[in-house]
């Protein structure tokens, strides 16, 4: 664990771009999408693999989600607050609507994380040996490729996710809301939005702001702030936000 006040790991700002040409990010005519990983959990700081296994936040987790609640209530309203329906997503998302004064959080199933088949609940370091089968699935670089025990791809994974950021979008053109999901799931939605782009690590209590006009543009106008928890603790490996975890 380490400070980070130490590091702010903010990743920057990517301009809104698709075919190489600019995309305007300035009408009212699209939806702000404030997407933020869960708080951390005991299994992400034991490197071990949860993808649709239901694991609460930990203390560290939950101290996370009130520094992101209390960023976030300090910005321009937040119209509604969305969350997959796994403990350690809509946990985070509660905090965080009670913190901006939203009545009820909204759970998206299709926001869960990626699921791993028989990876999950083992230890990352160990999975080549105990699940190797699922091991050289879930590495493989094909992304039709789905996970022996009941394993989503990668192109599983991307359909229903980017779906249900498009379905929010659309309800919500005009005004900013938030949306809690998980580290393999908010890659996709970045793939999405910047396909050309290397997102890196997704943090815990990240904040990643996307923009989605109503004909379906997408773009990155922020990416990887956690300068939120500079009074907390974040994992510098970024388990479960990385391209090997989940």
């Amino acid at each position: 664990m380490a400070s980070s006040g130490s590091s702010a790991s903010v990743l920057g700002t990517f301009d809104c771009t698709e075919n190489g040409g600019t995309i305007e990010c300035v009408s009212p005519k699209y939806a702000e999408i404030i997407v933020i990983r869960h708080g951390e959990t005991e299994w992400n700081s034991d490197r071990r693999i949860q993808g649709h296994l239901d694991v609460d936040l930990n203390d560290v987790g939950r101290q996370q989600a009130f520094a992101v609640a209390d960023r976030i209530s300090k910005e321009p309203k937040i119209s509604a607050v969305y969350s997959s329906d796994l403990k350690r997503a809509f946990c985070t998302a509660e905090i965080i609507a009670k913190g901006c004064g939203v009545i009820e959080v909204a759970k998206e199933a299709d926001l869960r994380e990626r699921h791993l088949g028989d990876l999950q609940g083992v230890v990352f370091h160990e999975a080549h040996k105990v699940k190797p089968e699922a091991h050289k699935a879930f590495v493989s670089s094909h992304e039709d490729q789905e996970i022996p025990g009941g394993g989503e791809s990668f192109n599983q994974l991307y359909k229903r996710s980017t779906l249900a950021l498009q379905r929010i979008a659309k309800k919500h053109q005009g005004e900013r809301v938030v949306v809690v999901s998980h580290g393999g799931t908010i890659r996709a939605l970045h793939k999405r939005a910047s396909p050309h782009q290397r997102c890196g690590k997704v943090l815990n209590t990240s904040v990643n702001i996307f923009h989605l006009s109503e004909d379906g543009k997408w773009c990155v106008k922020s990416w990887g702030d956690v300068s939120h928890l500079n009074q907390t603790s974040f994992l510098d490996s970024g388990f479960g936000g990385d391209r090997n975890s989940g």
